[in-house]
């Protein structure tokens, strides 16, 4: 038998390598990143910019201040009805003043000194109407004379200064002789109050007078004077009146005054024969 000889495995020689991190090219130098677009202001560059920012408001509050147009010489009103525009003007104490020292607040208060003004409303803004007003006026109740000077009063009985002629109000003619009531000065509420309840029941009344002690009353044309108090209970003592009235009357009595200021204890005055 013959054999054949044994070939001798020949193994890979080669040896694995390791990988032991990258590997960077023998000329590979750290570089900085570069930034595109990218511009350093300097020193002198900012102190530039914050000169022409101060010069620029320089300018501008000259023109401001120096032009003309921005002092107030008019304003717009809305919502008169009796007073005049040169009077609520003089009330707001803007004239010649800079728009920008203007308060709306403090404008308001100014106005609202006025008796005759309710409300109003001020705002501000840009030539040419840099004050605007709307103002709201009481309304007048009654006519109220006193030591021959003639006033308005409200439903709320705050006396004002007398517009125009009304005679459509009812007339008060007070018997007190310490002077006309002066603006602002309140009048009894019971007072007006009882006195808009009597014309609401006689429309036909245009005058009633006026008593300290009696309260309210008027010259019947039946030739006596009556008197009704003041307060809210003016249909009763009416009713009351009215009964003491007939009841006299069916007697044949003339009476010279009928006095229901206390409901509980009318009395009257007649006269002698």
């Amino acid at each position: 038998m013959t054999s054949r000889p044994r070939e001798r495995r020949r193994g890979n020689t080669r040896t694995p390598g390791i990988l032991r991190g990258p590997v960077a090219a023998p000329d590979a130098q750290e570089r900085p990143p570069v930034q595109h677009g990218a511009k350093r202001w300097g020193f002198s560059g900012l102190r530039a910019v914050s000169a022409m920012i101060s010069l620029l408001l320089v300018v501008v509050l000259a023109v401001f201040f120096a032009t003309p147009i921005f002092y107030i010489h008019s304003i717009s009103i809305a919502g008169l009805k009796y007073m005049t525009k040169e009077e609520i003007f003089a009330l707001t104490g803007v004239a010649d003043l800079h728009i920008f020292w203007v308060v709306p607040a403090e404008v308001r208060r100014n106005i609202l000194r006025s008796p005759t003004v309710a409300d109003a409303q001020v705002t501000t803004g840009w030539p040419p109407n840099m004050v605007q007003v709307v103002v709201q006026e009481r309304e007048p109740a009654l006519v109220w004379q006193q030591s021959g000077v003639n006033t308005w009063v409200d439903v709320q009985g705050r006396v004002m200064n007398q517009r125009e002629d009304r005679p459509d109000l009812l007339r008060i003619e007070s018997d007190v002789n310490d002077g006309p009531l002066a603006p602002n000065v309140l009048v009894d509420l019971d007072v007006v109050t009882g006195a808009l309840q009597l014309k609401a029941i006689a429309p036909s009344l245009t005058t009633l007078r006026y008593d300290p002690i009696k309260g309210l009353g008027y010259q019947d044309q039946r030739g006596w004077q009556t008197w009704f108090g003041t307060g809210t209970n003016m249909p009763e003592r009416i009713r009351i009146y009215n009964a003491i009235v007939n009841n006299l009357i069916s007697r044949g009595i003339q009476p010279s005054e009928i006095n229901v200021m206390n409901p509980d204890a009318p009395f009257y005055a007649a006269l002698r024969r």
